[in-house]
């Protein structure tokens, strides 16, 4: 028996592959025809987002749905469906090794890059606890289920096996509606994590079980081993290829074509390193280099390559599903219909049923399970985002391709044609029905339990800002409404066209009346808290698209806001608290005084935390003053408005402070600070200049692209060689700078150097 370390990974089957392939030889069709497949599945995915756009039935459903019909057509009847159905024959017979491949890097990454990482910080202990003890929970709970109640004549092992391969949670469409309805980010942080966390642990578990099915030696000895590599494995390559990749993106300037190419390989790359050639899990794997980019190299995507690149991924990740639910339905009903064991004494479809039934009732016992843990960890959790959370463990693509590959790997002692087709039938049925049911009924579930209702700030905030739209309107028709070419334009006519303007014109209410009363309630100031912040965070991703900040400071000041705002509820605003240890010296400077250091290399740190210290005071200065600025147009001077904004300025003292401290003694770095962000502000003008030219047709292309390259070149140069600073001596710096001396950490190295 061999040891279940060395076995090759299980879902390899090459010769079921060789054999299902061999359908193109026999039945004269083309490779070309898988074309014709993939480009019908995404017309179909295309006329369904956009027909069922604002229906309660998530897209996917529906896709699933014209998979079975397609597969049904082909499979079931004498009328093929020509060379559609060679297509949907060839895509049916790809290893499902290969499909996983090559849709798990894409959706997994996009998943994993696109969530907060503050959030995923603060719910991993919650993510911990479902996507570790909550998948073992689950999988002996089915396995136990599918072993005492199912009369397959399963041994332990492939129950256990069917229940671990259920354990992988696809909660896409429940998020999308979260995310629609305004749900809290905590919940959707927490159900989308969990599920990506859910894919890693299950395809572990799955795998380990696999083998000992296929007879390979499992000892708990061999069993720790294999989960420990699998565990540290993956997370150790995931690192070092985040780490790899973001180092690399440092040496790409201002080229989003092969920003995005760096994503887009580095994922495919890590997969297979882990899955092929480490015997690792993949989806861990690419599950942690998306979190490391999203850690570590958003902000190495400035302004519109940031939307290329969320919109790349965001498409990438459409067509993908589009194509495994189009080919999940067409795998369901050929393992339907051509299975010889699926109407096994006319129950098949009653066990489908039942185990629909187990799915649900396993995933209530592993929130009822970890309920009181879940609640003390993280944001905590409520009885009603707990109901939601329990009733979010849809199962998806990771699960079909599971179970694709267990059919395909059928067929032989450890495994009869028989099993691999049941469970290919009952992962599909679970899939189709956790679709139609859970994700259909998401929404009214919402509306029962009252999570999808505005509170009243909202409602508030909402009538407010369509009443400054009527204003805009009105002020857009009176500079448009009439010309010399074409004359006057009717005003009633025009607003009858904007729906979203309807019943408000003629009103004489002024927006911000409905602060005054009662608007110093804690639920009110906490949702303008968090507008504010949120207008702050925004004033710092335009200063680094303008090259104001660094990609290094512009982490730590979005940090700070995060951070901030899981504060707004208990305290004042306080993201000036996360900044503070940035800009004040550390206490371990005061070794800098220590003769064995280059004097050189003392100046250079000094010099370096401070400029790291005014970009951040400076930042967060300007940053605060145009939220401030942004709220007062808003709210007007409202009692809310005026305590947020006062709450602001309280913390704007001390980095104003620091800079006149700076000023006062030691002013040549502000002017160094400040010449490097008016160099950049004036190549970033002069490239939109010259697109303006090329705009209104004075430049032609091949002068855009010189003049492109020039101002770039400079763009470059400033920025890996940016006006330094001379400096004078160490000891005169500490020394005679009155800046140094009074910071508290100082204070020893200045007076040491002195007595010296």
């Amino acid at each position: 028996m061999t040891s279940i370390i060395g076995a090759a990974l299980p879902y390899k089957s090459p010769e079921k592959a060789i054999a299902s392939s061999s359908y193109s030889a026999e039945n004269d069709s083309s490779p070309v025809d898988a074309v014709i497949f993939a480009g019908t599945s995404l017309v179909l995915g295309t006329a369904c987002r956009y027909l069922f756009n604002g229906t309660r039935v998530p897209y996917t459903v529906v896709l699933l749905v014209i998979g079975i019909f397609l597969g049904s057509l082909e499979y079931g009847t004498k009328h093929n469906l020509g060379k559609l159905g060679h297509g949907i024959r060839i895509w049916n017979g790809i290893n499902p090794d290969l499909l996983l491949a090559v849709f798990l890097p894409v959706l997994l990454f996009e998943s994993s890059f696109s969530m907060d990482v503050h959030q995923i910080k603060r719910c991993m202990g919650q993510m911990v606890l479902l996507a570790g003890p909550g998948v073992l929970i689950s999988t002996f709970c089915l396995g136990a289920l599918i072993k005492l109640t199912f009369p397959y004549n399963w041994d332990w092992k492939t129950s256990l096996l069917l229940g671990g391969l259920l354990g992988a949670t696809d909660p896409v469409a429940v998020v999308a509606l979260l995310k629609e309805l305004g749900a809290s980010k905590k919940m959707t942080t927490l159900i989308d994590g969990e599920s990506l966390m859910n894919d890693g642990v299950s395809v572990v578990v799955f795998q380990l079980f696999f083998k000992m099915v296929m007879g390979h030696n499992s000892d708990w000895g061999s069993i720790i081993k294999f989960l420990v590599q699998n565990s540290f494995g993956a997370v150790g390559i995931g690192l070092a290829f985040g780490i790899a990749s973001v180092f690399w993106l440092k040496f790409i300037f201002n080229d989003t074509v092969a920003q995005i190419t760096v994503t887009l390989s580095a994922s495919y790359f890590a997969y297979y390193t882990a899955q092929e050639w480490a015997g690792v899990s993949g989806i861990l794997t690419v599950m942690i280099l998306g979190m490391f980019f999203a850690a570590f190299a958003r902000t190495a995507f400035k302004g519109d390559s940031h939307q290329s690149l969320h919109h790349f991924w965001e498409m990438a990740a459409y067509i993908a599903n589009t194509l495994v639910f189009m080919l999940s339905g067409v795998i369901i009903a050929e393992s339907v219909l051509s299975g010889q064991t699926i109407s096994y004494k006319g129950n098949s479809w009653s066990f489908l049923f039942l185990l629909y039934l187990y799915v649900q009732l396993s995933r209530c016992v592993v929130v009822g399970v970890l309920y009181p843990l879940l609640c003390r960890s993280g944001y905590g959790l409520d009885w009603k985002e707990s109901i939601i959370l329990t009733w979010s463990g849809l199962r998806g693509a990771v699960s079909l391709s599971l179970a694709l590959s267990v059919k395909q790997s059928s067929g032989n002692s450890y495994l009869s044609s028989d099993t691999g087709t049941r469970f290919l039938f009952l992962t599909g049925g679970i899939v189709f029905l956790t679709l139609v049911v859970n994700g259909s009924t998401t929404q009214l579930l919402l509306h029962l339990l009252r999570m999808d209702t505005l509170t009243a700030t909202k409602k508030r905030i909402l009538e407010y800002t369509k009443f400054e739209m009527m204003k805009t309107a009105l002020k857009a028709f009176e500079n448009l409404g009439d010309d010399e070419e074409l004359g006057s334009a009717d005003w009633p006519t025009v607003i009858r066209h904007i729906s979203s303007l309807k019943d408000l014109e003629g009103r004489q209410v002024n927006p911000h009346d409905g602060y005054e009363a009662g608007s110093l309630d804690p639920t009110n100031i906490m949702d303008i808290r968090i507008r504010f912040l949120n207008g702050v965070q925004a004033a710092y991703w335009e200063m680094l698209d303008d090259g104001r900040i660094t990609q290094c400071t512009a982490n730590v000041l979005m940090q700070s806001v995060d951070e901030a705002l899981d504060l707004v509820s208990t305290s004042s605003l306080s993201d000036w608290r996360g900044l503070e240890p940035r800009v004040h010296f550390p206490n371990y400077y005061k070794f800098l005084q220590s003769k064995i250091i280059p004097h050189k290399l003392v100046t250079h740190l000094i010099v370096e935390r401070l400029e790291s210290a005014c970009y951040i005071s400076s930042a967060f200065l300007r940053a605060h003053r145009i939220a401030r600025q942004q709220l007062h147009i808003f709210l007007g001077n409202s009692n809310i408005a005026s305590t947020v904004i006062n709450e602001s300025e309280v913390e704007g003292e001390e980095a104003k402070q620091f800079l006149e401290d700076v000023r006062d003694s030691f002013p040549q770095v502000l002017s160094v600070l400040k010449t490097r962000q008016v160099t950049h502000y004036v190549l970033n003008h002069l490239n939109g200049y010259i697109k303006n030219l090329e705009k209104v047709g004075l430049l032609e292309g091949k002068e855009v692209s010189h003049l492109h390259d020039v101002v770039q070149s400079d763009l470059k140069k400033l920025l890996r060689h940016p006006p330094s600073l001379k400096l004078p001596n160490v000891d005169d710096l500490i020394t005679s700078n009155p800046l140094l001396k009074d910071r508290s950490s100082f204070r020893s190295l200045a007076i040491g150097e002195t007595d010296a």
